[in-house]
């Protein structure tokens, strides 16, 4: 799905954003309904560890927002949705550019809110890889976001 003006202004203040902007990477793409992202990780001295690949903390903070706020925007402000858990796994030295997609579907996002129907929380794994150009997978990260209904405001006491 292609951008629309309102996304790619919030991809310029997402990667103008302190946190994100000085791990290196790049939010290239941001669809108009916020259900895919994809970002792309370039080897700078901003990212070169001692050995000159790029350095496993750039990778892991990279994809750290993503899918945090994908699910904020997609399901509404009637759901908590929080980072709870993560981790990597490093398969190649990454001497290059890594890119990543982040997707959503609309029937991934409809079994969210159908859960938490009868739960009071949900736990979701999302695997994100960061590959090179040529499709060669350098690490794979795995994050677990916890997903709340908000209390109703007219029930709290």
């Amino acid at each position: 799905m292609p951008e629309s003006f309102k996304t790619k202004l919030l991809r310029w203040q997402l990667n103008c954003f302190p946190c994100f902007l000085f791990t290196g990477a790049q939010i290239i793409h941001l669809s108009d309904d916020l259900k895919e992202v994809r970002l792309k990780l370039p080897l700078t001295w901003l990212t070169r560890n001692y050995i000159g690949t790029i350095f496993g903390g750039s990778m892991f903070a990279a994809t750290d927002p993503i899918y945090m706020l994908m699910l904020i925007k997609c399901l509404g402000p009637e759901y908590s949705v929080v980072d709870k858990g993560a981790s990597i796994r490093f398969l190649r030295l990454a001497k290059e550019t890594l890119y990543a997609t982040c997707i959503l579907s609309e029937e991934e996002l409809e079994e969210i809110k159908t859960q938490l129907k009868t739960q009071a929380k949900l736990d979701k794994n999302y695997a994100i890889n960061l590959l090179t150009k040529n499709g060669e997978v350098c690490a794979s990260i795995e994050r677990t976001i916890n997903i709340r209904r908000r209390a109703n405001k007219s029930t709290q006491i």
